[in-house]
């Protein structure tokens, strides 16, 4: 043990002053690791938070992290398929506190007609006081005022509704639909809010009114068309979901937010893969420079290799040296890559506005603004990459400088 310590003590020193012979080379080279490192965390901090906009986003337009229906409505949204409102042992465990938020909510295919324009819009019965915790639609008015009871008389139209429909604030429009029975269902709605979306698409097509109000214009009191529930994280749901399916009355059908959107859910799972491919790909790149600075030094030292191996030491210990000058070329370099990515994504973690190419994001599904997203889990993925093949890729020059002959190197030049 005390031959190993004196060994790597002796390793550890020779490596430290080794690196330092060059310092212009070992500078450059520490800078182009400390600026790789930070494009992997950075880029990655943005990646995650768009990615998590887009999910937040598209998990509020299901709406919810679960959602419990008719099994036949999400294949077709129909009043004829919906449910009763909970009671009994669902409505417990609703009620109980590990359960989030949770509301009601009816879904049906309308027409929405103004003194000049007629559209198809989903019109959706909804209880205002529990809106804020579903879909965030309260913050989102931006002229007039949101529902205020389940049986608010007023109706809430998107931006871009009112712009088709030539209506504005105050305007009445009249609201047709199919009750259970194809009757043909219709009442007029004065508009007391418009709301702009984050996703301006949204805001054609998604109405809003009390519920109960659209239940009476059904004909549908005491039923709904889906319970919705919030948790905390959509990447924790799966305790609740448990919870609730056991409490879910049989003939209903229970998913979670990645059951119902196979694409949200991939874009969930494909992010991992993707940090990794990308901290891959950039470190390839860097690798190129990390040997090229290896074998050079390796070059310079020739004749010193030689003296060395003439003396004894032997070849294992000449790759042991090698691989530690990398490693605290690695570790020194990750250092300071990792302070400039905390530095620079840390106070953008508010908020990064990217109005200018909003159009364009909308279309992604993203907002205007962008919430970077440092994980430590992307950190430790980027050292550990880092790490693992900087080590990788200075086997080879290790491996050079050990095979050396030592006559030959002491007579080179």
């Amino acid at each position: 043990m005390a031959v190993f310590r004196l060994n790597f003590n002796t390793l550890l020193t020779l490596s430290w002053r080794n690196l330092w012979r060059n310092y212009r080379r070992t500078g450059i080279m520490l800078g182009a690791i400390a600026i790789g490192v930070w494009a992997m965390i950075f880029m990655t901090a943005l990646m995650r938070g768009m990615v998590d906009d887009m999910l937040n986003q598209g998990i509020r337009n299901l709406p919810g992290h679960i959602q419990i229906q008719h099994p036949d409505f999400l294949d077709d949204p129909n009043v004829v398929n919906s449910i009763a409102e909970p009671s009994g042992e669902l409505l417990l465990v609703l009620k109980q506190s590990g359960t989030k938020r949770w509301a009601t909510r009816i879904k049906v295919a309308a027409v929405i007609a103004s003194e000049r324009e007629t559209r198809g819009i989903n019109l959706l019965g909804i209880e205002p006081d529990a809106e804020a915790d579903i879909s965030g639609l309260p913050a989102l008015i931006s002229e007039g005022r949101f529902l205020e009871t389940n049986q608010d008389k007023g109706i809430v139209i998107g931006a871009k509704l009112a712009e088709r429909l030539e209506t504005r604030l105050g305007k009445r429009v009249v609201v047709m639909s199919q009750d259970p029975d194809n009757n043909l269902s219709e009442r007029g709605f004065r508009i007391v809010g418009i709301y702009r979306a984050k996703m301006p698409g949204l805001e054609e097509f998604n109405v809003y009114t009390a519920r109960d109000t659209l239940q009476q214009l059904l004909h549908i009191e005491g039923r709904v068309s889906q319970i919705i529930l919030v948790d905390e994280d959509y990447r924790e749901i799966e305790p609740l979901y448990e919870k609730i399916s056991q409490a879910t009355p049989p003939g209903l059908d229970t998913r979670t937010w990645y059951q119902i959107d196979s694409y949200l859910a991939a874009m969930f799972n494909m992010m991992d893969g993707f940090v990794l491919v990308w901290v891959v790909i950039i470190f390839l790149a860097l690798s190129f420079g990390l040997v090229n600075t290896l074998v050079m030094a390796i070059f310079e030292r020739i004749r010193e290799i030689g003296l060395i191996q003439a003396l004894g030491m032997r070849p294992a210990l000449i790759v042991y040296q090698i691989l530690l000058e990398s490693l605290l070329l690695l570790l020194i370099g990750l250092a300071i890559g990792n302070s400039l990515a905390v530095a620079t994504v840390k106070p953008l973690e508010s908020g990064l506005d990217i109005s200018i190419v909003a159009e364009g994001m909308a279309m992604m599904g993203v907002s205007s603004m962008l919430y970077p997203n440092l994980t430590l889990y992307d950190m430790v993925l980027a050292n550990s990459v880092v790490i693992i093949l900087g080590i990788l890729t200075s086997i080879l020059p290790a491996w050079r400088a050990a095979s050396l002959d030592p006559v030959r190197a002491l007579n080179t030049n």
